[in-house]
């Protein structure tokens, strides 16, 4: 298990290096000119010159990754063009909002979508089957922004229960953060638990048919026995595989949601970034976002054991 995880840590570095190099230069292909959005159309091209010295970017493009990618191995991922914030410390921040938003989100979801999962699988094509089956498969069928606006609508403006604009940190106010939080969190409960309830009654069906559930329950045991000791350890991997990738994505792929609610998380400013041809704030964002994906895989990886024993075998 040990030589796996090294193998899995040694082929993300140049994964990493790819990445920061595609960064760069995805950011150099976005039309417009960073110094001509900040300074308007009123601008001089003596002035406009200045800013561009200034910026590095009358410099050529290996000239310009090389100090972006020196000062980035140093913690310095630059200031941000519209603020002047360092881009780092913007990104933490921005991120906190995102991590308490996704990994309720994800939790709640994986609380819900196992058991139904299972459920499911141990009646198969009863009622409950059936009905957990088309319930799931129309929350995959709802864009997650057409469901956020659902809720929003419901539960903000026609019942009034939750706040609809704004938003409060957790910290300053536990009672009024946790109602801003609400609506984000059931959006990508509702979003993200059809596809694991799908996962779990797959790999719960599969395992199901295997020769020791039917040996176990020959012996007598209870089939709630059966299912938490036999079927559970056995059909959870995959679907704890799923849990990891969902979280990776929603971590980097949440600003449609945040987008919908106002959250100031890292997705909206990703995209905020990007209207604003922000270079040093979409570079760190996506190297940040890329970064992240990895490390939640490869801690989806180490854990993997734990559900699946042949894995370190």
């Amino acid at each position: 298990m040990l030589q796996f995880l090294i193998t899995r840590i040694m082929a993300a570095i140049p994964t990493l290096l790819l990445v920061t190099v595609l960064v760069f230069l995805l950011t150099r292909l976005v039309p417009g000119d960073p110094a001509l959005l900040m300074l308007g159309d009123m601008a001089t091209e003596s002035s406009l010159a200045d800013l561009r010295h200034s910026m590095g970017l009358d410099q050529s493009l290996p000239q310009q990754f090389i100090i972006w990618f020196s000062q980035m191995i140093h913690g310095d991922f630059g200031h941000s063009i519209q603020t002047g914030q360092p881009v780092l410390p913007l990104i933490l921040q921005r991120f906190g909002v995102t991590l308490s938003v996704v990994l309720v989100a994800v939790v709640i979801a994986s609380l819900l979508a196992v058991p139904a999962g299972m459920l499911a699988a141990w009646k198969q094509n009863s009622s409950w089957d059936v009905g957990l089956v088309m319930f799931s498969t129309f929350l995959l069928s709802v864009p997650s922004f057409w469901m956020g606006l659902l809720i929003l609508l419901t539960l903000g403006l026609w019942l009034g229960w939750l706040p609809v604009v704004g938003y409060v940190a957790v910290s300053d106010n536990l009672h009024q953060g946790i109602l801003y939080l609400l609506m984000p969190i059931m959006t990508l409960v509702l979003v993200e638990v059809g596809a694991l309830v799908r996962m779990m009654r797959a790999s719960t069906l599969e395992v199901l048919r295997l020769d020791y559930v039917s040996h176990a329950r020959a012996k007598g045991l209870r089939e709630r026995t059966v299912l938490s000791r036999h079927v559970f350890p056995n059909a959870f991997g995959p679907t704890w595989t799923l849990i990891g990738l969902t979280l990776g994505n929603l971590l980097s792929g949440v600003a449609v949601t945040e987008t919908v609610f106002s959250l100031p998380g890292l997705g909206r400013l990703l995209v905020d970034a990007i209207y604003a041809r922000d270079y040093p704030v979409i570079q760190g964002c996506m190297l940040f976002i890329a970064t992240l994906y990895v490390l939640t895989n490869l801690v989806i990886d180490a854990l993997y054991p734990l559900f699946n024993p042949r894995v370190s075998a």
